[in-house]
C-alpha cells in the first residue's frame, strides 16, 4: 500500500519539488536518472541537489540505486506529493481527508475545496506493470512505457471520458486532474455490493443501472469492467464510476465488451436475487436493444 504523503506537504520546500520534478523529467528517458543529471534535469547546484536527494530519500519519496551508476527514480510516493500539491497550488483542494477506498489499481481520499470531494490516485502499472500494459488499450501503442506513464495516461483517460459523459450520464462529476491524479464529485450512498435491496426494488435499481449503460454506449462509450464494485446505489438512483479501461463504441470489441458487462451486470443480480430476476432476461437480448437503440427498459426484454 502507498502511503498518504498529504502530511508532509508543510514540510517540503520548493527545492525539494524541483528535484522531484527533476528525477520525473529524467524518468521520461530511463527508469532510473543518472545523479549527473539531475542538476540539468531540477535546475538545482550540485550542492542544492546532494541536500534535497537526502531530504526526499529520508521521506521516502524516491529510491537510490549504485549498481552501474548511482540513480534515482520516484516512489509512487513522490508522484502522489507532485500531483497533490500542482492541485493544491490551482484551488482544485483546500484540505486532505481520511480513505474512501484502496484497492488494487487505484488509492481514493476525502478532500475538500468548497465542499467535500473525492481524489483517486490511480496506481496502474505499479506492482503489475507487464499485465496492464498487455490489457489496457491506452498503453498498448507504446513499446517502452513506465508504471508513472501508464498510471498518468490512465487518470487523464478516465477525465476525459467523465467530462464527456457528464451530466447525461450517472458518473461522478469530474472536478480536476494532475498527473496521475483526478478529483471528482464524492459519490453519495453505498457500492452496489454492500446494499441490500427490498424484492420491490430489484427490479428497479437493475433497470437504473441498464439504463446508464445504454446511454454510455449511446454517448460513445462502454465501461468494459463492470461489476457490482463500481456502482454506487443512493436514494437519487445510481452511479458509475472507475471508467479508465472504457472503450469507444467503434472499438473492435465493444459489443464484446458491452455482453460481458450486461452478464456481469446481470450475474450479480440473479445471484444475489434469484427469484426477482426473469430467466428470460438474457444479456445478449439487452446488448442486442442497447446497440440497436430500442432498449427501454428490462421489464420489457424479460417479459
Amino acid at each position: 500500500m502507498v502511503r498518504n504523503v498529504a502530511g508532509l506537504l508543510p514540510e517540503l520546500e520548493a527545492e525539494d519539488f524541483y528535484l522531484l520534478s527533476g528525477v520525473e523529467q529524467g524518468m521520461r528517458f530511463s527508469e532510473w536518472v543518472q545523479r549527473e543529471k539531475l542538476p540539468k534535469f531540477s535546475s538545482l547546484t550540485e550542492e542544492e541537489v546532494d541536500y534535497r536527494l537526502e531530504r526526499c530519500l529520508k521521506r521516502g519519496l524516491i529510491e537510490k540505486k549504485t549498481i552501474q551508476y548511482e540513480g534515482y527514480t520516484l516512489q509512487f510516493e513522490g508522484y502522489d506529493i507532485l500531483a497533490l500539491r500542482a492541485l493544491v497550488e490551482q484551488d482544485t483542494i483546500s484540505e486532505f481527508g481520511s480513505p474512501l477506498g484502496v484497492g488494487k489499481e487505484s488509492d481514493v481520499y476525502e478532500v475538500k475545496s468548497y465542499k467535500p470531494h473525492a481524489l483517486k490516485y490511480h496506481r496502474e502499472g505499479y506492482t503489475n506493470f507487464r499485465e496492464v500494459h498487455k490489457e489496457r488499450d491506452y498503453t498498448s501503442d507504446n513499446e517502452h512505457v513506465s508504471w508513472m506513464y501508464t498510471a498518468r495516461k490512465a487518470a487523464e483517460r478516465e477525465y476525459d471520458i467523465l467530462e464527456e459523459l457528464y451530466p447525461d450520464v450517472s458518473v461522478p462529476r469530474p472536478i480536476g486532474q494532475n498527473r496521475h491524479a483526478i478529483v471528482m464529485e464524492k459519490m453519495d450512498g453505498v457500492e452496489l455490493s454492500r446494499t441490500r435491496l427490498e424484492d420491490a426494488q430489484v427490479l428497479g435499481v437493475l433497470d437504473l443501472l441498464v439504463s446508464e449503460v445504454a446511454r454510455a454506449y449511446e454517448e460513445g462509450y462502454v465501461h468494459a469492467d463492470m461489476s457490482e464494485y463500481n456502482v454506487f446505489v443512493s436514494e437519487e438512483g445510481v452511479k458509475v464510476f472507475d471508467w479508465p479501461q472504457a472503450v469507444p463504441v467503434e472499438h473492435e470489441n465493444a459489443d464484446e465488451f458491452l455482453r460481458r458487462d450486461l452478464t456481469n451486470i446481470l450475474g450479480y443480480f440473479r445471484r444475489k436475487y434469484p427469484q426477482r430476476v426473469p430467466d428470460e432476461l438474457e444479456s445478449d437480448d439487452v446488448a442486442e436493444s442497447i446497440a440497436d437503440g430500442s432498449f427501454e427498459t428490462v421489464a420489457e426484454i424479460g417479459s
